[in-house]
């Protein structure tokens, strides 16, 4: 593999900046054009250890989250959840791959205010979404989901079994109305059990049984020789000549600051991360930023709103490993009281006795008597995008004042999940908001759109005001939708693809 960690010595043709899910996904789809890829990591491989599977070391002792504060509105500052590893946040996340749906992609109207919609359609990305389908091998099966868009073609796996205690809820559920579906997902879960019998939900990936960027997507970017990764390397701003061209990305490796020059560069490490080094790349000619002429750079940041839900009956056990195979979409697109949208529901990974002390006040022993009879849901419905919920730098410090919008349709959504939990045989259900400042799919900060006004990049994620700048990641969603963004990010990074293709290498 063509992992380093010095610059090379002759310029790339193309710069990544970020491993995660977007720049992953380009560069394994770009790597058989023969341009000279490099992608560019603040962070190091996660390599096997015994905190792998330890909840002590991953949830009480945060052993892999970054030594890093931001601020929040008020000016307090606080550790982010964001993780700087090869892969991104793709190592520690759920590997749920699921499709935005059709009417994600059109002005709805919600509880909250009514979305803007997209420039392009579901139809325009469905063959991106089934392409990344295969990518990430996402296992699953089509026809449980009323809310379910058209797919050109089936999962090539299927789903992951349920265990026994949740083939129970999946019954239960049907009994009172609602229509669960099995949770697609980029898991290889005889594998990741023969790591360690716990749940991958918020664990770090290191034995390759997720589907994450890493595994699915940069392993096999760089089996070709035209591509490279240097980890340790961090982007501290872009370069742009006169005529609007980026000429560089500045970064710091080792101690030392060096350019990088390429006449093509892309942009993908993250909502919060992307647009502060656009903002911080602010020179005489570009006084708010690179790519900003619209002031949008960082603006319309969204992160779902979102409650754990735990189910109980005392009289039953559940000794359930991972447990996270299960959705209801029936509040996806109605269920407010003028039929607006609600959200989405899905099964978290099994909660046990530490996460649950690491998470909340409870005492051990009640922590932990809890976990053990508990069937845990995540509840999770759309933030919508304001101008005002914006990330922006003070001092070089990056701020993130998080506008949470449409919490009434959250509360309803979690208010109804917990009667048809009870009626279904749950007699205590307990509900906890995530907290504000705990990131939950970020994005939006540097929006596509039509019009160079209002929006940062084209659809294919080209920037407006510099044509050969692309960002490839969370940063351009116009909507939060109410499902997880990756495999959306893994289908526009195969979109950018196509295009960069079409349109920088056959000139």
């Amino acid at each position: 593999m063509n992992a380093r960690n010095t610059i090379p010595d002759i310029a790339p043709d193309i710069v990544i900046v970020g491993s995660g899910m977007g720049g992953a996904t380009l560069a394994a789809a770009l790597a058989p054009s023969g341009r000279r890829i490099l992608i560019i990591e603040k962070g190091e491989r996660l390599t096997p250890s015994a905190a792998d599977r330890d909840p002590e070391e991953i949830f009480a002792r945060a052993r892999f989250r970054p030594k890093e504060e931001w601020l929040d509105g008020e000016g307090r500052p606080f550790n982010p959840g964001n993780y700087y590893y090869v892969g991104g946040n793709s190592k520690f996340y759920g590997a749920v791959l699921i499709r935005y749906r059709r009417e994600d992609f059109s002005p709805l109207r919600h509880m909250g205010g009514t979305t803007p919609g997209w420039p392009i359609g579901y139809d325009e990305l469905e063959p991106f979404y089934q392409q990344a389908e295969t990518i990430f091998q996402v296992r699953g099966t089509l026809g449980e989901d009323p809310t379910e868009p058209t797919h050109s073609g089936g999962y090539a796996y299927p789903p992951v079994p349920d265990e026994p205690v949740i083939a129970d809820l999946r019954r239960r559920l049907g009994r009172v109305g609602l229509h669960p579906a099995s949770l697609p997902l980029g898991v290889d879960i005889e594998r990741w059990l023969a790591g360690g019998r716990t749940t991958w939900d918020a664990f770090p990936d290191t034995c390759g049984g997720k589907m994450d960027a890493e595994t699915a997507c940069l392993s096999a970017a760089l089996q070709h020789p035209n591509v490279t990764l240097l980890t340790g390397c961090e982007a501290r701003r872009l370069l742009a000549s006169e005529d609007g061209r980026i000429t560089g990305v500045e970064v710091e490796t080792r101690g030392e600051r060096r350019v990088i020059t390429a006449p093509l560069v892309v942009l993908s490490a993250g909502a919060v991360r992307s647009a502060a080094l656009l903002l911080a790349s602010a020179d005489s000619r570009h006084p708010n930023g690179l790519a900003n002429s619209s002031d949008q750079v960082g603006r319309n940041f969204m992160n779902h709103n979102c409650s754990a839900v735990l189910a109980l009956n005392p009289l039953r056990r559940n000794p359930s490993v991972y447990q996270k195979t299960l959705l209801v979409n029936d509040f996806y697109l109605t269920g407010g009281p003028q039929g607006e949208p609600l959200g989405n529901i899905q099964l978290l990974g099994k909660i046990t006795g530490p996460i649950l002390t690491a998470s909340s006040p409870l005492p051990r022993p009640l922590a932990h008597w809890i976990a053990g009879r508990s069937i845990d849901l995540y509840a999770m419905s759309e933030d919508l995008p304001n101008p005002e919920s914006r990330v922006s730098l003070r001092d070089g410090q990056i701020v993130l004042d998080w506008k949470r919008s449409n919490w009434e349709a959250h509360l309803a959504l979690v208010a109804r999940l917990k009667a048809l939990l009870r009626k279904a045989g749950y007699p205590v259900v307990l509900s906890r908001a995530f907290d504000r400042r705990t990131p939950s799919h970020q994005c939006g900060t540097a929006r596509m759109g039509i019009n160079p006004r209002n929006s940062v990049v084209d659809s294919y994620g080209r920037s407006h005001d510099h044509r050969n700048l692309f960002v490839v990641d969370a940063s351009i969603l116009p909507t939060s939708a109410a499902v997880n963004p990756a495999l959306t990010i893994a289908a526009l990074a195969l979109r950018a693809a196509r295009h960069i293709t079409e349109t920088e290498f056959h000139q």
